[in-house]
Order: structure tokens, then sequence, then C-alpha cells
């Protein structure tokens, strides 16, 4: 069974190989192994020729001066002696003697016996040089007699072995002397080794003691560095780490510096959207109170155009209210205050309902509104949050059409709901799809974004993800927009908390709670039994 590759801080992490393995790579010492060898074959290889060419000039001086010497000796030697004369140089030298004629016929031969007459022909016209004698390499010269004896000359043969004597004498000393400096040499280098193993051991050791502290949240260890035990390389690469190091603990203060104090802004920014919502609530709801008071015409009745200006004063308060929410949404989102109330909802009441309410704001306009699908598909899902996701969706499909058909497809697979609305409108361009579910992020032309904030799809978009679902987005300018939201199905509700996924805070307001308004124009209205 394979495993997981383990990751670069495991790595380092993971203890260091015991010290009785090789020290680092055996590289150097093969490397000094295999020089010194081939240095040692050399210098044998260069001596022994250079001892070879010695004794071969020394055979061939020595067969020279003794043919010289003979030959002027016979010149004043009766006939009868001049046996005796070879065979005497022959003791005294060691030399092999042949007196011969111009002709090739042997006269005197001294332990030459056997030497025919056309090897003796081709070595007198060669006059000296090497040659094979019964198996033996030897080197010859050949002298003539001076006149009146012309006819006659003086062949001398000395022993020039091959390989040349002393040359195993040689090759025994070299390799002696090499094995002593190769053991030396690899003693040095497995020292120098293993010292470097033991600087680098050490250095990855301070390295993961920095690791772990960093992970276990103290930094103690990272403000001291790596101390230096050498000037080699690894010293060298120790210094660089820890420039390295103090660099990258400066980065690290200003990392958290900035993040605290990003954290500290984005706690005031939340705190201030709280506060000024509450600010806002509280005029608005007068606003819309006072408008529903008037609209009831309790204090009287109203002309055509009071009863139009009092219609948008309510449309613009009601859409400004919409205004707020999403951004109190958002904000609670994003600090992690929004709580989920899940339960069983029916997912295709909750669709029919979207639509109900959408069909009121298409007005004149040519646009079908439709819902279809699996009408028992029960969600794990808050039903507040749900009717939210769904209405986002259908407000931003009828945003998009003017003309033609919005649809929502209520559908079931794999313990999911899938809901899926579909409309014929304007389309997205693909440069701005990718961004569409990022807060304060529009498509469309300038009539259309000055509708909202661009916080819809970026709410439905957390709503969704805080569920367990997903959510897609599929378009092609001019042929409409598909989007898709899955839910956790009701088989979630065994295993999945009734409140869950982000804690909520005591300290903070809900935002899905209306706030309190206690004023004359309200109080009138709870009287009526109508709620503002």
């Amino acid at each position: 069974m394979t495993g997981q590759m383990p990751s670069p801080t495991e790595e380092l992490l993971a203890p260091a190989p015991r010290a009785g393995r090789w020290p680092l790579l055996p590289v150097a010492p093969l490397i000094v192994v295999v020089i010194g060898i081939a240095t040692a074959v050399t210098i044998a290889t260069v001596g022994a020729r250079q001892l070879q060419q010695t004794s071969d000039e020394e055979a061939a001086l020595r067969s020279k001066s003794v043919a010289a010497t003979l030959a002027a000796r016979i010149r004043f030697s009766p006939v009868e002696q001049r046996a005796a004369l070879l065979a005497s140089a022959n003791r005294r030298t060691g030399t092999s003697v042949l007196l011969v004629e111009q002709g090739g016929a042997v006269l005197v031969d001294q332990r030459l016996a056997g030497l025919s007459h056309s090897e003796v022909m081709r070595l007198l016209s060669k006059a000296e040089g090497t040659t094979e004698v019964s198996g033996l390499r030897v080197r010859f010269a050949a002298s003539s007699v001076s006149p009146p004896m012309e006819h006659l000359s003086v062949m001398a043969f000395v022993t020039a072995p091959s390989p040349a004597t002393g040359t195993i004498g040689l090759s025994n000393a070299v390799a002696v002397l090499t094995l002593l400096l190769l053991g030396v040499a690899v003693a040095v280098s497995l020292m120098i080794m293993r010292a470097a193993r033991d600087d680098v051991t050490y250095v990855r050791q301070r390295i993961a003691d920095m690791a772990r502290g960093n992970r276990d949240g103290s930094t103690g260890v990272a403000t001291g560095g790596v101390p230096l035990r050498s000037l080699d390389q690894v010293g060298l690469l120790t210094a660089a780490l820890n420039g390295l190091i103090t660099r990258f603990a400066e980065a690290e203060q200003g990392y958290v510096e900035d993040l605290q104090q990003a954290a500290e802004l984005d706690n005031e920014r939340s705190l201030f959207l709280a506060g000024l919502s509450h600010e806002l609530r509280t005029p608005l709801n007068a606003i819309l109170g006072f408008t529903h008071l008037l609209e009831s015409e309790d204090d009287g009745p109203l002309s055509t155009d009071a009863k139009e200006a009092l219609g948008m004063i309510r449309t613009s308060g009601e859409h400004l209210k919409s205004l707020i929410d999403d951004i109190l949404d958002l904000s609670a989102m994003e600090t992690g205050q929004l709580r989920l109330t899940r339960q069983v909802v029916n997912v295709h009441a909750l669709a029919e309902e979207s639509v109900r309410q959408g069909r009121a704001t298409v007005m004149d306009r040519p646009v079908r509104l439709e819902v279809d699908g699996v009408r028992n598909a029960f969600a794990w899902a808050d039903p507040q949050r749900l009717r939210q996701v769904l209405g986002n969706l259908v407000s931003n499909a009828l945003k998009a059409t003017t003309e033609g058909v919005v649809r929502l497809t209520v559908d079931t697979g794999n313990t999911m709901v899938i809901v899926r609305v579909a409309d014929s409108g304007r389309g997205i361009a693909p440069e701005v799809l990718q961004a569409i579910f990022e807060p304060y992020k529009q498509a469309g032309d300038a009539a259309a974004r000055s509708k909202g904030a661009g916080l819809g799809l970026a709410i439905t978009h957390q709503l969704v993800l805080l569920h367990g679902g997903t959510v897609d987005a599929q378009s092609e300018p001019g042929r409409g927009s598909v989007f898709t939201v899955t839910f956790p199905d009701e088989s979630h509700s065994a295993r999945v908390p009734r409140d869950s996924l982000v804690p909520w805070s005591s300290t903070t307001h809900s935002v899905t709670t209306e706030p309190f308004i206690d004023d004359e124009p309200t109080r009138r209205l709870r009287r009526r039994g109508s709620k503002p």
C-alpha cells in the first residue's frame, strides 16, 4: 500500500540518521582512491618505461663497446687464438660473441649455436639493433675488423630483458607507497567529511528546533540563529542562513503587526456597521411607520399625487432597508457572528414562495416565472437563510431579464438538494463571471448596477457555503445565465447539530432580529394590529 508523501516540514522534523552510518556520501574517499590508484599506475608505467629504456641503452652500449674492442684485438691476434680471445670476452663480460665473414659464414660461435646463415646476414646488414635469439630479447652490434682483415666482423649480443631488471621492485615500492598515502588521504577525507556531517547535522537540528518552536508558538530559538562552528562552506552556508533567519524574523514581525492591525480595523468596522445600522434603522423604521400610517388614511383621504409620493417613499425606504440588511449580513458572516438554525425545509415550497414574491416586482414586463422539479425535496437548512438565497437568485435573474422566462428547478441527488435558477436575460461576460460572488461586484449596465450594492450574490455564496453546499454559475453573453446551488438534504439532520458551523457571540447583535422601535406611528399601528 502506497503511503502519503511526507511534507517538507515533516521531513525536516524527522529524526536525524544514526551516527554509525556513512558520513554524508562516500564520494570524496572514492575519488581520492581512484585518483591515487591512477597516479600510482601512471608513475609505475612511466618508471618501468624509463627503466626499460635505460636497460636497452646500456645493453646497446655494451654490445658496441665489446664488438669494437674485440674487432681491434682480433686484427693483431693469430688465427688459432681467436676462439680463446672470444671465449675470454664471453666469460668476463657475459656477452655472446660471433666472428663471421662478410658472406655470413660463422667462424667462431660463443653461446649462439644454431643461428642460421640468413639470420646472420640480416643482423650483419643492420649493424645494430634489437632481436630475439633462442627466445631471449637481446641488443646486438656488429663491428668490422680493420684492413687487411676487413672481410671479418665481430658481432656482440647483450641480453636486454623485457620488463627490465628492477621493474617488479619498482612496482612493489610504488604500490606500498600508494597504499600508505591512500590510507592517510582516505582517513583525512573521512575525518573532514565526518566533521562536515556533524556540522550539517547540527545546523539541521537547529533548524528543526526553530520549526518545532514556531509550530508550538514560541520563537526563542529563531531569534538566536545558528552558531558558526567552522569557516568552511558549511560555515558560509550557516552565515547565509542566519541572515535569512534575521530577515524572516523581521518580516514575520511586520506581518504579525499588520495582521493585528487589520484584525483591529476589521473589528472596528464590524462595530461601526452594527452601530450605524442600528442608528439608520431607527429613523428608517419611523419613516416606514409614518408612511404606512398615512397610507391607511386614518387621518383623512389622500390625493392621487400624495398616494404616489407615499408609494415612492415606502419603496425607497424598503430598498434602503434591504441594503442595510445586506451589509449587516455580510459583516456578520465575515466576522463569524452568523448563526444558522437548521430544520427540515421543503425547498420546492420556498421556491414557489420566492417566485410569487418575484412576480410582484415584474410589473408590466413580459417575463414569466416558473417552478418545476421535485415537489418533495427536503433540505436540512435554515429556512430564513434558504429563503434569502432563493430570493437573491430570483431577484438577480429578474434584474438581468427584460423579457423571456426565469425558471427555478428543484432536484435531488447524492444526499443533496439541487436548485437551478435559469434566465433568458443578457448573460454575463466571462471576465466578469469570475468576480460576481465577490462583495460589491456587479455585472450588467450602469442602470442595473445602480439598483443594488452588489452584495446579493456575495451573501448568497457565503450562506450556501455555511450550509455545506456549493454554488456554481454558468453564463454566455446574450443567452442567459444558470445559477446552481446545493444544500444538504434531510438525511444530514441525524448527524449535523441543529445550531452549527459558526459560534455565536453573545456580545454582538443578531443581524436577523429587527430592532424594537417604540415611536408614535409604530404604537398606533400596533394598536390596529398592523405591522410596519
